[in-house]
């Protein structure tokens, strides 16, 4: 509607109503003009504006009340914008743990640096000439204060932490390790590019890269997974070869007097236990390797029967003096490796006798021959120990071993832990969950190698820079974790932390039902989208920094910056990152 505001008198102003119906609320705009008639004054409605958004309702208001409005493009210009929210976030969660403190207690260059790199390193993994480049396009540099470093001074900061590295884990095991935790250790590796790092050897590779040059490095966290001290070996290293260094650190290096170290039948081994049983205040918890149960059970130490009554009791062993030995069964693990065994079994059958087929009509013959075939058979589905061959130039024959296969069938989901802690300081369900945190561990691995923090490939050549840059992701991690912990609520992880205390210890690990419903739903309990730590990160990169000047008569106006409105989200994100503490 158009209104010649000309043609008539008065004060003409926006009048809103505003009614609940049915639980929502509506509001009325109304253009009205005031004026006085026979000494009263009467209002005339000369449109509804209702129809209009509410940005232009408020608009028509201000202009009514006398405001000069100009368009903003007139006035105000955007000299550039910056993804800041991400910035800001992992920066005041770096700002609760202390990171500055733990890392130097005297600011300089290099600490600002460094401190750059390990938001970098949460935020965009990349190498270090790639986050230079990368980090000017968000606030980073500018909150840490290096806007000004160059690759080579990013190298010479990771040169400098990386002789703080004994002082900042000290500080490190002092926060969270106190007399009588538990400490998780494992140890990964991670392959090369390049052939000249004196630590790249070939060895186990556990990323798969079987005829690449690797690296291994041992992680040390708390019960819960957070990261406490971090070394790095050769990649032809053996796991047993690295546990004694930690345990020499534990005592010596962060002073801890009693201690439980956890870690897999691997790493801790039967020679290993022999020497911890000397240190005083030093227990462990591992478990028994396959071959141990069964000499267990074939000499009658370990009564299989009883798994007919429960799935957890405790027995003891002179082959074990002074430990304690748990047996736990998992009936869901027993089922999944009888139907997998089967499988390969079956699998393995069918290829064999097509196999014999082929040679008994000719098509293959010769001893060598045949037996390369069955040879590759066999290493596919690994389970040849089954199976009894028997093998001529003109003939082969086959047959399960079904005895052997009942043997191990027994052993279905079976496990026995290993412990030399007082049945008083730690009851028998504790202890196996005490073995199981090493998942947590594994999460660590997880994060540290894949999406989140990108350790490989390791592109270093220097020794020094390799140990470096394994630290400084490290801390990344650390920084992570607390954010993980803290933003619980808004991603897909269990919010029930509680629960695992007290679930049984020795079935699967379970999500709680509203970690469940999560996973279904996509959506948090107040119905807002659930993230993933990658994606409420891009969605905090959605609040930005813009720089603005505005145009006028001056002939050099200044500049100013402005930030856009953060979501409720972005808010929510911020807010509880004030409960991370140290």
């Amino acid at each position: 509607m158009f209104v010649d505001m000309s043609e008539r008198g008065g004060a003409v102003h926006v009048v809103t109503t505003r009614r609940r119906y049915k639980g929502r609320v509506y509001e009325t705009h109304l253009l009205r003009r005031s004026y006085r008639e026979d000494g009263r004054v009467k209002n005339e409605t000369l449109g509804n504006l209702s129809h209009l958004p509410a940005p232009v309702v408020d608009l028509v208001r201000r202009a009514l009340r006398g405001e000069t409005l100009v368009p903003v493009a007139e006035r105000l210009e955007v000299l550039g914008s910056r993804a800041h929210g991400h910035v800001q976030a992992v920066r005041r969660a770096m700002q609760r743990l202390g990171i500055e403190s733990l890392i130097s207690s005297r600011p300089s260059p290099e600490r600002d640096r460094v401190c750059a790199l390990i938001a970098a390193r949460v935020l965009a993994p990349h190498t270090k000439l790639a986050t230079t480049r990368w980090w000017h396009t968000s606030t980073l540099a500018e909150e840490f204060g290096v806007s000004a470093a160059d690759a080579d001074d990013l190298y010479a900061a990771m040169d400098w932490l990386l002789e703080r590295q004994p002082v900042i884990e000290r500080k490190l095991a002092s926060r969270h390790l106190g007399e009588g935790s538990l400490a998780l250790y494992d140890l990964s590796s991670s392959y090369f590019e390049g052939t000249h790092c004196p630590l790249g050897k070939i060895g186990y590779s556990r990323d798969g890269k079987k005829h690449k040059l690797q690296v291994n490095y041992g992680l040390m966290t708390t019960r819960q997974g957070c990261p406490i001290s971090v070394s790095v070996y050769a990649g032809n290293t053996a796991d047993t070869k690295t546990l004694m260094p930690q345990v020499a650190k534990l005592k010596e290096s962060f002073g801890v007097e009693r201690v439980v170290l956890v870690g897999d039948r691997g790493m801790i081994s039967h020679k290993a236990i022999g020497e911890l049983k000397d240190i005083d205040g030093m227990a462990w918890i591992t478990a028994l390797k396959s071959t141990q149960i069964r000499g267990l059970v074939e000499a009658g130490a370990l009564q299989l029967g009883l798994f007919d009554e429960r799935n957890l009791f405790e027995f003891s062993d002179p082959a074990y003096p002074g430990e304690r030995l748990i047996a736990c069964r998992n009936p869901e693990l027993a089922k999944l490796r009888a139907h997998k065994r089967q499988a390969l079994l079956a699998a393995t059958t069918l290829e064999l006798e097509q196999i014999r087929e082929r040679v008994a009509r000719g098509a293959l013959q010769g001893a060598a021959a045949i037996g390369v075939k069955l040879g590759r058979v066999l290493d596919k589905y690994k389970v040849g120990k089954h199976f009894e061959l028997i093998i001529t130039d003109t003939a082969v024959n086959y047959q399960v071993l079904e005895p052997q296969v009942a043997a191990e069938a027994a052993l279905d989901g079976i496990y026995v832990i290993r412990t030399g802690v007082p049945k008083k300081q730690m009851s028998a369900p504790e202890a196996v969950r005490s073995y199981k945190a090493l998942a947590q561990v594994e999460r660590a691995f997880r994060s540290l190698k894949t999406v989140d923090l990108k350790i490989r490939p390791i592109h270093h050549r220097l020794e020094s820079r390799v140990r470096a840059h394994i630290f400084l992701c490290m801390l990344a991690y650390y920084v992570e974790w607390h954010l993980l912990e803290a933003w619980r609520t808004l991603l897909f992880a269990d919010e029930d932390q509680a629960a695992k205390a007290t679930r049984d210890p020795v079935a699967p690990a379970k999500r709680s039902a509203a970690a469940l419903e999560k996973s279904h739903t996509h959506s948090t309990a107040d119905g807002a989208p659930a993230h993933s730590l990658r994606t409420l990160i891009a969605e905090l990169a959605t609040l930005v920094r813009n720089t603005c000047r505005t145009h006028g008569a001056l002939q050099h106006p200044a500049t100013f910056e402005l930030l856009t409105t953060p979501t409720a989200l972005q808010s929510r994100a911020f807010q509880l990152l004030d409960q991370i503490a140290v």
